[in-house]
């Protein structure tokens, strides 16, 4: 489902963008918990474009069983494809320049841009988790594509996510997923056990995925 119109809100969290510092584990932002996680994906440029389509248009979560609504694209003076500029609060402010306009898949998907809010309903049990989250930047270079989103207030953690599928020197792809995530109030810090048990689980959905063994 697509909204018609725009709600810039921030984040739920300082230190928008960390999950690009290779040196995150090491140095997380106070308080959070970081993670990293990777697996190769076969090699070849057709599998890199294939994973990296699936990556940019949310087909990663949606296989994964996750549903994907209430999409909220930013307007385009806030926002292009290689990424939006974001103040201390996580919000969209313009960029310098002309902004790019939106791309989309064969089909009309659009890819997944900067300053687009969505609402991530991730099954547990017979209920949905409603996650909002905004994606904080895109990446998109020639051996590298991919998108970290963060948390909005309603989401049951703080913190930021990155997905990057790269394309290595010996033709190898690899899709490395980077966190760092806190519960976000205390009645998510009472089931803390259930959040790294969903975390886990999704994760290795993610990275099955975009394996050639599931036929993407």
């Amino acid at each position: 489902m697509r909204q018609s119109t725009h709600r810039p809100v921030p984040v739920n969290y300082a230190s928008v963008g960390a999950t690009k510092d290779p040196d995150l584990l090491a140095f997380p932002p106070k308080g959070y918990i970081p993670d990293e996680f990777a697996a190769r994906l076969g090699s070849g440029n057709d599998r890199f474009e294939a994973a990296a389509t699936t990556l940019m248009t949310w087909g990663m979560q949606r296989a994964s069983g996750i549903r994907v609504t209430d999409i909220d694209p930013a307007p385009t003076d806030v926002t292009d494809y290689r990424g939006a500029l974001f103040d201390h609060a996580g919000m969209p402010v313009p960029p310098p320049g002309r902004p790019r306009e939106a791309v989309y898949t064969d089909d009309g998907t659009p890819y997944i841009t900067s300053g687009t809010s969505v609402v991530l309903r991730i099954p547990v049990g017979p209920v949905a988790v409603k996650a909002p989250t905004r994606v904080i930047y895109v990446v998109d270079e020639p051996d590298r594509v991919g998108f970290a989103y963060g948390t909005l207030a309603g989401h049951p953690q703080s913190g930021e996510e990155s997905f990057i599928v790269s394309r290595q020197d010996d033709g190898s792809v690899w899709l490395t997923i980077r966190r760092f995530w806190r519960p976000s109030s205390p009645v998510w810090r009472l089931g803390y056990p259930v959040l790294v048990l969903l975390q886990s689980i999704y994760t290795k959905r993610y990275l099955r995925v975009l394996h050639p063994a599931r036929g993407n």
